[in-house]
């Protein structure tokens, strides 16, 4: 039985109403969906003067990174790699992944992606969702940038629970792909080629005929496109929703979220308007700005990632609050990765931090690290 204890200076409504020079901090467990408690502050959790150690708060400026094919991996553990790759031309060979599922986020840029199943037009702001095993050619019409999210465990749309069916977005505007036929060429030796990936090595295959050659299908396993302007996010009036209110797809251990434009909580003058401080001890939290204004983060533009480690508060950097009370929306689109294991920095993201973020609670944000 789960008993909630009240002890000291308390409010009765979490989020509402918290006195000046009171700071509330959420401890959530199991992603703000367990065990909780409310503790109520004189100092902000973030008002540190030192952080030494590996789980400093983290930022990447990735709008520096060079125009080029390979993807360029951030993040990992044994359940996810985060990655960013940009493709200016057509891929000149086949690719499958062996070892994960995918989610593309098409941050910039428009073009096709043939698949198995067929091909799909893209453009920003869809997400492409690829299962395990699909093999697949990407070819921008546009210069193209993607955050790439590989799971172990198979992705799926959240489910909607006492919300309904229909919340969120109504599942009719998901889109899936229609065979046709590949406009990609053989190669000089009149060869197809199939890189697979599988316990994160190559092997090339190679076929005397498009690869590409499925003429019809039917089930419930294939390619899935959501548009994040077909997705309606929850919003309520008096009470600021947790980030799990937002989340899109789910896989073991791991929650994709995506925070788009939406009112804020005008319904009730003492209701917080900016992310609580909170403590979310059993997620590492990761965030990549996509598009908006960012009220609650200042220093960080769209292009940037950031990395909040799991058993370090954080929350809204000075001043957010006070900018928040005459704001009646947010217009930020931002992707969150939540992941129940910690995460570890790739070597590969060293040359885009943000040396100085975690000082971004009390002092600017200083450039970026010649690492």
């Amino acid at each position: 039985m789960s008993i909630p204890y009240v002890r000291g200076r308390t409010i009765t409504q979490a989020h509402v109403g918290v006195p000046d020079g009171i700071y509330e901090e959420e401890y959530g467990r199991a992603g703000f969906a367990g065990r909780y408690a409310h503790l109520y502050r004189t100092e902000a959790p973030v008002n540190w003067t030192r952080i030494e150690g590996p789980m400093r708060p983290r930022a990447f400026d990735l709008r520096e990174r060079a125009s080029d094919r390979a993807r360029t991996p951030l993040l990992m553990n044994a359940d996810v790699t985060v990655s960013i790759a940009r493709l200016q031309t057509p891929m000149d060979h086949f690719f499958r992944n062996a070892d994960a599922d995918e989610v593309f986020f098409v941050h910039e840029g428009s073009g096709r992606i043939e698949t198995d199943f067929g091909p799909l037009s893209y453009e920003s702001g869809d997400y492409l969702l690829l299962p395990r095993g699909t093999t697949y050619r990407l070819a921008p019409s546009s210069v193209s940038t993607y955050l790439i999210t590989e799971t172990s465990g198979e992705v799926g749309f959240i489910e909607r629970g006492l919300l309904g069916q229909h919340a969120l977005f109504d599942p009719a505007v998901i889109r899936v792909p229609t065979p046709e036929p590949s406009v990609a060429k053989a190669d000089a030796n009149g060869e197809y080629e199939v890189r697979v990936k599988r316990l994160g090595e190559i092997t090339r295959v190679y076929y005397a005929f498009c690869p590409l050659n499925v003429v019809g299908w039917k089930g419930t396993a294939c390619v899935q496109q959501l548009n994040i302007r077909d997705i309606r996010p929850v919003m309520s009036e008096r009470y600021h929703l947790p980030p799990t209110a937002h989340a899109t797809f789910v896989a073991s251990n791991v929650v994709i979220c995506t925070f788009l434009p939406r009112s804020l909580e005008n319904g009730d003058p003492a209701a917080m308007k900016v992310p609580f401080y909170h403590s979310n001890i059993d997620y590492d939290e990761v965030l990549f700005y996509h598009a908006g204004e960012f009220f609650s983060r200042q220093g960080i533009s769209p292009g940037m990632l950031t990395l909040h480690p799991q058993g370090i508060q954080h929350g809204p950097q000075p001043g957010a609050a006070e900018r928040a009370k005459a704001a009646t929306r947010t217009e930020e689109v931002a992707i969150m990765i939540d992941t129940r294991n910690p995460l570890r920095v790739c070597s590969e993201a060293n040359g885009f931090e943000i040396a100085d973020y975690w000082k971004s609670w009390t002092t600017p944000v200083a450039k970026k690290a010649n690492t």
